[in-house]
């Protein structure tokens, strides 16, 4: 009985640490993971996941109206139904990241299908004018054993987020205790998460000139997410 249960922890344990090591925003077991940059500027880097959708253009105009430039992680499949918005984002000389082509969850996924969700989308990118770095960033947020080695493997970087304010249901329903929110919880370094396409997520669209301002007003400077990492190599 004691073998029994001794064994029946040690799986708990196990299950536990698995679960914690997909989720863990600091943590992986290959290459390099960031949430956050370790800087005394006040710099911070937004980054706008999914899409691309006809909600582009706002969220663009908004972004120019503050001559901010943002880090978008688009969807490989949705890219290929229509590639103008991605060459909108390319004329306005924002960065642009790979966010899988379907965005499912990549944990415990073969090295194949990995590879099959990152090459396409990375092309796309490119076929719409993008030169610069791609970097990754993992549907949900999660990721295990393969995905980290095929990007370490890859000398790619996984970008995951310290701000994300939408995880909280009453916040996703006023744009102005979200942006509230992001103000009060950015630090230096700080890389914000939004959805401002997403459908259900119009608290975020209305959010982020509020979000832009606010942050503005307590002296931080945007930066894409290659321009914070650049901080912190030097």
């Amino acid at each position: 009985m004691k073998k029994i249960i001794t064994l029946l922890f040690f799986l708990f344990l196990s299950a536990f640490g698995v679960y914690w090591l997909n989720r863990a925003r600091t943590i992986q077991l290959f290459g390099e993971i960031y949430a956050r940059v370790e800087t005394d500027q006040k710099v911070v880097a937004l980054t706008l996941d999914d899409g691309p959708n006809e909600k582009i253009d706002t969220v663009l105009a908004i972004l120019k109206s503050h001559n901010v430039k943002a880090s978008f992680f688009p969807i490989g499949n949705l890219m290929e139904k229509d590639l103008s918005p991605i060459q909108k984002i390319v004329n306005e000389g924002h960065e642009l990241g790979n966010h899988s082509y379907t965005h499912r969850i990549l944990s415990l996924r073969s090295y194949e299908t990995i590879r099959q969700e990152i090459e396409p989308t990375d092309k796309l990118l490119r076929e719409a004018g993008y030169i610069g770095d791609i970097h990754f960033r993992p549907p949900y947020g999660m990721k295990i054993f393969m995905l980290p080695f095929y990007l370490k493997q890859n000398n790619r970087k996984t970008i995951i987020w310290d701000v994300s304010p939408e995880g909280d249901p009453k916040l996703n329903e006023d744009a102005d205790k979200l942006s509230q929110f992001v103000i009060d919880q950015t630090t230096n370094g700080s890389i914000i998460l939004l959805h401002p396409m997403n459908d259900g997520r119009e608290a975020s669209l209305h959010s982020l000139d509020p979000i832009i301002r606010g942050l503005k007003a307590k002296g931080f400077v945007f930066k894409t997410v290659s321009e914070l990492l650049a901080l912190e190599e030097k």
